[in-house]
């Protein structure tokens, strides 16, 4: 037989996209439409509908960037149509490929009910069927005005995101307004013809399968009359029946899909549109469930969840009953998908406790996977996290986007920091936005790495990131693809029972240990330094908050803020989400946040005042009293306790070096800095050791060109290390402070259009150099870091994560070494050599890298620690970062682990004054283990009075200690990180009287539930 399949397929395509998708409404009238244009930001449903109409007509302009427009569109059902399925077609002005990413619009009825979402895919809104000829129709659309950021040429430059800089130019054209008859058979052929064609197209040229398929669309399309498609379209599809009919290989893949919209909680849209994104998916989806018996769909979020419930509870009863039918699958119970580098310990937990306990209130479900789709990487510290939230399953995708190593699992145990391992799964498909194309769910099966011993993967389906979901075709396709030969057999699952029989199936899979790094989407760490530094000042004042309002309360009986602290923690977390503190979001957000960060800090100030006034007494009382809310004691004051201040050893000194520059002395550590105002000697006095390497200097400011090949606010390439300017000349080095209790230098220097001022400060007592860096950043495309090359020989190093450290290699030996070139920390970075280290500590810096040297004239290694302090892409901010900031850093040469746990907690933590009449305030806890650190003190969150109290073992090692309370104890339970009781937890916990003995593995996490007597 001659080989005429290339003549076959390309008639396929013709016909299905000139004859028989247009077939699919063979009927159609025009709709009236009438428009009313909100002034500013979105009103009400009651405000949008009884609002001034005036006419508008199809190629119309209409949608100034970010504005709201109100279209009515009436008609009548022809006579002719009765009994007929009739639709609304309402084309917005859609690029049909760009879902969730320009306009969108929620239909709603006359009374103000929502009907659903029109997206591009999603144009359609069912009028009757059967239709009643001389039917009146009236429809109200809300119509969102989203401009395009991300369009055909990428990463341009644009003042589109945000609404004060992108003007008010229309930006769509109203391309269709019709009533059509809907011709569901022809419909039905289309998806036919779809499933068959895809599949022949992935199928073995030589193999009889694909054959069959290519006689069987030929002689289907011999049956259609090109001028009678309708007539002809049910003859077309028997055909088709018995290749649609043969059923999937015993072996074949096996697919659980799940219905999705990965909604971006803000991205290349502001939040108060993701509000509105989330109302119009979920009443797509909802109705579609009402529609296709078969199909489930999941949505994660705890706050989107809340979204619906206070924007639109119309659209929430729907979706309250669609859970409960089991049809609606709450996912993930975290309250957003958030960044996992860079929350704090806390926070992270956080994320669990409030999504968790929204699904518990609202639906009675307890979620047992954590589900984070898009997600730029995980640190060890997770596992445990997810395990002590009483989870146990984790769904991502990202990790199929790392640019060099292709991860070699698909389902596998991931490990963390502590010995946790969580049952983990990256769908093959790769992509959280599956569409049932024949080339996803055959590469899906092609790419599955687990073949042999495991047989089942996810599929998450729909359209996502900007919202839509999952479509009717979808659903389609889905259907002919549960049992037929040549594919792999898919069924809609819910992610629960997929997680369930994916680990029955695969008992003894492989195991990941560490993180999960993401190569790519590096600079995350750095990019929109306010963001980064407004969330980590929120989370330690949160920490604060609680400990002092909880002392407040236990001491004084003043009340504990319950509703206030609930809100500012779900503020904070939604800002975690992997957007927004990754700095990748447009303008408009990163303005906001830094406003809401802001009036957040205000009102942690004023809850911690509070706290502390009530707690130090009269203030007549004339005691200054010291208040100290890190973990560790300081200035003899214990930790989470006040003391009256106790005045310092007054040694320090600052001397006039020779050839220009400074020398500070404190009797703990002598730092050189020269006359550039760089760092040339720190030694430590106890050991004599010199931290900075031979013939170095630190501190030093280094510039780097910074244009990546993609994703500007993401990304940053190796390549950008070729380049690199030192800012060696200083305009200025002064002695700033010379006195006892500190001696500092300042220094001054100036750059491109920018200008950096830094304070080297050295303290009576401290074994630490504290640098205040100050710029004015006017760069564009440009990578700021700040190094310090030290003499320490050692080829891996630690820096802290959630409740622990993790250690990476400061060598490129293989390709998953070398891509690890920017790397996350939160409060320190750690390097050793056996009996010394030098501790780098940092309040809110995340970004850095490590790199060693060998030296030529000594042969000695040089270890350089380089923290990001800026970067200035153009995309989609392109004013990104311009402006005044200020970071903070110190040098700990000698420090030991726990110096560095010590010192990163206290430099973002500084000591509170208070005037009062109290001698003293007793911590309501101590430790007397170092190692052991006190991550959170607060109530219990049921308002019971219960004291809860968050422990972690902090070194590495294993650790006993007591955990004293300074009240009467009438029990103490271990708890999960929901408060409730829990016998999780592997180390040793005993109530001991007044207190808990502990016994803690390394990094393990134990959460005590105090309950005072009486």
């Amino acid at each position: 037989m001659h080989d005429d399949r290339t003549l076959v397929e390309a008639r396929l395509k013709r016909v299905l996209e000139e004859r028989i998708r247009p077939a699919v409404y063979p009927e159609s009238v025009p709709l009236s439409v009438s428009v009313w244009t909100a002034p500013g930001e979105p009103v009400p449903v009651a405000e949008g509908l009884a609002a001034p109409r005036s006419p508008i007509a199809v190629g119309d302009a209409w949608g100034a960037p970010w504005g709201t427009s109100w279209f009515t569109v009436t008609g009548t059902v022809p006579e002719r149509w009765a009994g007929r399925t009739v639709e609304a077609l309402i084309d917005l002005g859609f690029d049909a490929n760009m879902p969730g990413f320009q306009c969108e619009g929620l239909v709603y009825r006359p009374d103000g009910s929502p009907v659903k979402g029109l997206n591009p895919q999603n144009q359609w809104v069912r009028i009757a069927a059967p239709a009643v000829g001389g039917e009146p129709v009236l429809l109200h659309v809300e119509a969102a005005a989203n401009p395009v950021i991300l369009d055909y040429h990428p990463f341009l430059p644009t003042e589109l995101g945000d609404k004060e800089t992108a003007g008010d130019k229309p930006q769509y054209r109203l391309e269709r307004m019709d009533l059509a008859v809907f011709d569901e058979t022809v419909w039905q052929l289309v998806l036919d013809l779809e499933v068959l064609g895809e599949l022949m197209a992935e199928l073995p040229a030589d193999g009889a399968r694909r054959w069959e398929l290519l006689r069987a669309i030929e002689r289907a399309l011999d049956s259609i009359d090109l001028q009678d498609v309708n007539g002809t379209a049910a003859a077309a599809r028997s055909c088709l029946t018995e290749v649609l009919a043969a059923p999937a290989a015993p072996s074949a893949h096996r697919i659980g899909a799940i219905g999705h919209a990965h909604i971006d909680s803000a991205w290349l849209w502001p939040l108060r549109e993701t509000v509105r994104k989330v109302a119009r998916t979920a009443a797509n989806m909802t109705a579609l469930l009402e529609d296709e018996p078969d199909f489930l769909y999941t949505m994660s979020q705890a706050q989107q969840f809340a979204w619906i419930k206070e924007h639109r509870p119309e659209v929430y009863a729907r979706v309250k009953k669609a859970v409960a039918d089991g049809r609606f699958v709450p996912a993930g119970g975290m309250w957003v998908e958030s960044d996992t580098n860079m929350p704090s310990s806390e926070a992270m937990a956080r994320q669990f406790v409030h999504g968790k306990r929204f699904f518990l209130d609202e639906f009675g479900i307890d979620n047992e996977e954590a589900w984070l789709p898009d997600t730029f990487g995980f640190t060890g510290g997770l596992p445990q996290i997810i395990r002590n939230a009483g989870s146990k399953w984790l769904l991502t995708q990202k990790i199929s986007w790392s640019q060099v190593n292709k991860f070699p699992h698909h389902t596998f145990l991931w490990e963390g920091i502590d010995g946790t391992r969580i049952f983990t799964h990256f769908p093959p498909v790769d992509t959280y936005n599956c569409s049932m194309k024949g080339s996803e769910i055959a590469h899906a099966a092609r790419n599955f790495k687990d073949k042999g011993v495991a047989r089942h993967s996810l599929a998450p389906t729909g359209w996502g990131d900007g919202g839509g979901g999952t479509t009717r075709e979808m659903v389609g396709k889905a259907a002919r693809l549960r049992d037929l030969e040549g594919s792999a057999a898919v069924r809609w699952e819910r992610p629960a029972e997929f997680f369930a029989k994916a680990e029955a199936e695969y008992r003894n899979p492989p195991v990941w240990v560490g993180e999960l790094y993401l190569e790519l989407h590096r600079a995350t760490l750095t990019s929109q330094a306010r963001t980064k530094q407004g969330n980590r000042r929120s989370e330690n004042l949160l920490r604060e908050a609680e400990l002092w309002c909880a002392t407040a309360a236990l001491r004084t009986g003043s009340a504990y803020p319950y509703e206030r602290l609930d809100r500012i923690w779900k503020t904070v977390l939604l800002h975690q989400f992997h957007d927004i503190l990754p700095g990748s979001s447009i303008a408009w957000v990163h303005r906001e946040a830094e406003a809401t960060y802001a009036g957040l800090a205000a009102e942690l100030e004023e809850l911690i005042d509070a706290a502390q006034r009530a707690l130090a007494g009269d203030p007549e009382g004339g005691r200054e009293l010291v208040f100290n809310g890190a973990p560790h004691g300081r200035s003899a004051v214990p930790a989470g306790g006040a003391a009256v201040a106790v005045p310092g050893p007054g040694d320090c000194a600052v001397t006039a070096r020779d050839g220009g520059g400074f020398v500070l002395d404190n009797g703990l550590l002598r730092v050189v800095v020269d006359g550039d105002g760089l760092v040339v000697s720190a030694v430590d006095a106890a050991s004599g050791r010199e931290a900075v390497a031979p013939g170095a200097r630190a501190n030093l400011l280094q510039l780097h060109p910074d244009f990546p090949n993609m994703w500007d606010a993401w990304d940053v390439d190796q390549f950008y290390r070729n380049t690199v300017t030192d800012l060696v000349g200083a305009d200025e080095v002064v002695v700033h402070a010379d006195g006892p209790a500190e001696v500092a230098v300042r220094v001054a220097r100036s750059f491109g259009s920018s200008a950096v001022t830094q304070t080297l400060t050295l303290r009576a007592g401290s074994g630490r150099l504290d640098i205040d860096t100050e710029v004015d950043w006017h760069e564009a495309e440009k990578f700021l870091k700040v190094a310090f090359p030290l003499d320490v020989h050692t080829d891996r190093y630690a820096a802290e994560t959630q409740f622990g450290h993790q250690f990476r290699p400061t060598h490129t030996n293989t390709s998953w070494e070398a891509a690890k070139f920017e790397a996350c920390n939160h409060r320190f970075v750690h390097l050793a050599e056996p009996g010394w280290g030098v501790a780098l500590v940092t309040p809110s810096t995340y970004g850095h890298d490590v790199t060693r040297a060998v030296r030529a004239d000594d042969g000695g290694t040089t270890t350089t620690v380089r923290f990001s302090l800026l970067r200035a892409p153009r995309f989609p901010d392109p004013r990104t970062d311009q402006g005044r900031h200020r970071f903070r850093h110190a040098l700990v040469p000698g420090a030991e682990i726990g110096d560095a746990v010590r010192e990163g907690y206290a430099v973002g933590l500084p000591e509170r004054r208070v005037t009062g009449s109290a001698e003293s305030v007793r911590p309501l806890v101590e430790l007397d283990q170092d190692a052991l650190v006190v991550s959170a003190v607060k109530l219990a969150d049921d308002g019971s009075g219960d004291l809860v109290v968050r422990v972690y073992e902090s070194a590495g090692g294993r650790a006993r200690g007591r955990l004293a309370t300074s009240f009467a104890l009438a029990s103490a339970v271990p708890c999960d990180l929901l408060e409730r009781p829990w016998e999780g937890t592997r180390g040793e916990v005993v109530a001991d009287g007044d207190g808990v003995r502990l016994a803690l593995r390394p990094f393990e996490l134990v959460t005590l539930r105090l309950t005072p007597a009486g």
